[in-house]
């Protein structure tokens, strides 16, 4: 499948390493790089990456309604890989609001406005976008998962529902992955000691941030086995092409 892909969230390092793999792909031919800042070039390219195939869209608000230059610069796409977030770490030195805007309500406002933009060649194809969510997420608001990140576990998987439900209103014309890697390591990072023993206690595995981008590239370019994928998936998929790149 020869595609144009977009990655929202550029800057962050699993952004930037799914751009990175991207652009030796040479069944990828655009990667539109979307976030509020312009997106450095990756580090570690390939000897075959082709840096002319990567575009810098910027974006001021991702809750507001997007800019025409930039539907423009995002239509025709064949897939998104949304990895927007505030990680529950970071999420204690925002506000709650603005940890629940920018992990559910952008990107809600996201595949809204993307999915809906021209697509002179979608060949009968369903756009087909990925996001990324976490491990422990719940979609049950009922149930009441490990304190102190319960909210923030029931807003996540609100989210991961409410994009599902999106998608089966589609008829068709959309495809959605919400992917729920556990804790995502960069290049060389080492896990302290006090952190792995929590992991082990509340169950989270972990996966390197090589291995989640070799995984949804594949997905997004050979399509979805199924609408939700975990860390143990993530690690099989990308298993195939080597495992770490």
């Amino acid at each position: 499948m020869i595609m144009k892909l977009i990655v929202a969230g550029s800057t962050g390092f699993v952004g930037a390493e799914i751009i990175r793999q991207a652009l030796s792909n040479p069944h990828i031919v655009s990667v539109v790089a979307l976030s509020r800042r312009p997106a450095p070039t990756p580090q570690n390219l390939e000897p075959t990456a082709d840096l002319t195939k990567l575009k810098s869209v910027t974006i001021d608000d991702f809750g507001e309604e997007y800019p025409d230059s930039v539907k423009e610069e995002l239509s025709n796409a064949d897939a998104c890989i949304w990895t927007i977030a505030i990680t529950p770490a970071k999420s204690r030195l925002n506000t709650w609001e603005q940890t629940v805007k920018v992990c559910r309500d952008y990107a809600i406002r996201g595949i809204e406005t993307i999915s809906q933009l021209p697509r002179g060649n979608a060949n009968g194809k369903p756009f087909r976008f990925v996001y990324i969510s976490g491990y422990n997420c719940e979609r049950d608001q009922s149930k009441k998962p490990m304190w102190p990140l319960r909210d923030y576990l029931l807003m996540r998987g609100e989210a991961e529902s409410r994009i599902l439900e999106f998608a089966q209103r589609s008829n068709g014309a959309l495809a959605v992955l919400i992917a729920k890697p556990g804790l995502i390591l960069g290049y060389g990072k080492i896990i302290p000691i006090a952190q792995r023993a929590l992991m082990t206690v509340i169950g989270v595995p972990k996966i390197a941030v090589q291995e989640i981008s070799a995984a949804l590239l594949d997905q997004v370019e050979n399509g979805f086995e199924r609408d939700t994928l975990m860390s143990e998936d993530l690690s099989r998929i990308a298993a195939k092409h080597g495992g770490k790149k």
